[in-house]
């Protein structure tokens, strides 16, 4: 049986303009500018340029001298389509403007003189920029904001070049330039050769054994760059070996490689000497060559897939004789405004006396796209408030910090701290604080380094978790290699100098700062 109730239900709903400014509140600066002109390619009434306008009154009266002058002000020649009512109604206007007197020339056409023809005269720069083909190449000023392309190429297509100059028949070739597809980023073929038969025998109807594929393989595995298409860490390491001079240090190196692999994975130095029957000299020159070789080939050289990449700072922070000055990143004030054609052409239509259903259409596309275009403004400048009031809270926080660049004047600070002190919730502060950076006088540093919790100390105050990492970073590196720090000395150490921590959370900052346990830390 069907029932009719009624509820009463509290839900917090955001307005797209809401959604819109949280959207461009986290995303960084590098994604910015591509966030802002996929806004324009998609909205005509936005554009860049200043945001000054003339006031509203001195518009109205410039519109009401224009009208008074010009009987055909109330239509745009560059923007406007018109349609056929607006059509009958400027031919009847036309009618009344006299027609242009012509000057009767002579039936001979006049030759032009082309000696002292100088196109720059004809030629207005500001006329032909709005016309630029696709063709055309950018100016001075792109020229130097165009990054330049990569013409290094891929690593694929590195080794398929080589494939082409190798000594292969038909089928071969094709098996070659599978097991190339299959290699991963790190240089690495994972899949079993059983399984890249199969791939090959339903994609290319190309039937083959595990043999012929193996005996391909081998030809690829001797392509640049060294220990590439290998199947695991062992082989790629010594098909690097392979290419180095034989002599004892190699010969031993792929002992230890083939013979001893777990034990010097594990650094169990003692084991592979008695294993092996090596001299401590003979040992330490064995693992100082394999140290020495690539473990990732597929991201090396020029041919590799990895791009530098630079990071972009979100602001600047200069000390001005202990005074510091905040800016956002130019790139972070972008200047934008709505469009005076689009704006000129809504007045133009709502002015408009005969309205049709095609007129209504018109006027709601273009009230939508100037609405459009207000709100993303509005939402850029907001993230610009946003971003300089967090900074500035956190830059009030740690000015100590800002001061001297001294990892040991971090104080402890969370999330809470900053939203208290802007009036704001965490979850702004959170995208604030993500994905953003700030440049100093001692570097370019993310926001979330500077957020931290705190430990407790014998004097009874808090210490920044940063400050405690920065020693312990310290303490292992100037500790002996031949006897590494265990955590728990670690753990003894700083609770003498004052901090109260427990061994576990000396186990949890060593891995954050991503120093292996001290077995691993060792050396010869």
């Amino acid at each position: 049986m069907q029932r009719l109730d009624l509820k009463q239900l509290l839900s917090q709903k955001l307005s797209p303009q809401q959604i819109q400014f949280i959207k461009l509140l986290q995303i960084p600066t590098a994604e910015l500018e591509t966030r802002i002109k996929e806004e324009m390619e998609v909205n005509p009434a936005l554009e860049e340029g200043d945001t000054d306008e003339p006031d509203e009154q001195e518009r109205n009266e410039d519109d009401d001298r224009d009208d008074e002058n010009d009987p055909d002000a109330e239509y745009d020649s560059d923007n406007s389509t018109l349609d056929e009512d607006f059509e009958d109604r400027a031919d009847d206007r036309a009618d009344d403007i006299p027609e242009p007197e012509i000057t009767p020339k002579d039936d001979t056409p006049e030759q032009p003189d082309n000696t002292d023809l100088d196109l720059s005269d004809y030629l207005n720069d500001d006329e032909i920029a709005g016309y630029k083909m696709q063709g055309d190449g950018p100016g001075d000023e792109e020229e130097r904001d165009m990054p330049l392309a990569d013409t290094s190429g891929s690593l694929m297509d590195a080794l398929l070049d080589q494939l082409h100059f190798a000594d292969l028949d038909e089928k071969q070739e094709a098996i070659g330039q599978q097991l190339i597809g299959s290699i991963d980023g790190d240089g690495y073929i994972r899949r079993d050769l059983a399984a890249i038969a199969n791939d090959m025998a339903f994609s290319q109807n190309i039937e083959t054994t595990v043999a012929e594929i193996e005996a391909v393989l081998r030809v690829v595995q001797g392509f640049d760059p060294a220990g590439i298409a290998a199947r695991d860490l062992p082989e790629c390491l010594l098909l690097q070996l392979e290419r180095r001079p034989q002599d004892d240090d190699t010969v031993n190196a792929e002992r230890i490689l083939t013979e001893t692999f777990e034990e010097f994975t594990k650094k169990h130095y003692v084991r592979i000497q008695q294993k092996l029957d090596l001299e401590d000299d003979e040992l330490k020159d064995a693992i100082s060559v394999i140290l020495k070789l690539n473990p990732k080939p597929g991201g090396s050289g020029p041919t590799g897939p990895g791009k530098t990449q630079y990071l972009m700072p979100d602001f600047i922070l200069t000390n001005d004789n202990g005074v510091l000055n905040l800016t956002l990143n130019a790139r972070n004030a972008p200047e934008l405004r709505v469009s005076p054609a689009y704006t000129e052409m809504f007045r133009t239509y709502d002015k408009a006396s005969k309205k049709d259903q095609k007129m209504k259409e018109a006027v709601t596309f273009v009230k939508q796209k100037l609405d459009s275009a207000k709100w993303f403004i509005d939402a850029i400048r907001q993230r610009q408030n946003t971003l300089l009031r967090t900074m500035n809270a956190i830059v009030e926080l740690q000015r100590e910090f800002f001061i001297e660049g001294d990892e040991g004047k971090l104080r402890p600070m969370i999330l809470k701290d900053i939203a208290t002190r802007i009036g704001m919730d965490i979850s702004t502060v959170s995208r604030v604080a993500n994905s953003k950076s700030v440049q100093t006088e001692f570097g370019i540093y993310p926001l979330k380094y500077f957020f931290s919790e705190g430990i407790a100390t014998d004097s009874g105050e808090d210490a920044s978790s940063r400050e405690v990492k920065s020693i312990l970073k310290d303490l292992v590196g100037n500790e002996s290699k031949a006897r590494p720090l265990s955590d728990d000395k670690l753990e003894k150490m700083l609770n003498a100098r004052g901090y109260n921590i427990a061994r576990r959370t000396v186990a949890k900052y060593r891995e954050q700062l991503n120093i292996p346990v001290a077995r691993l830390r060792k050396e010869l």
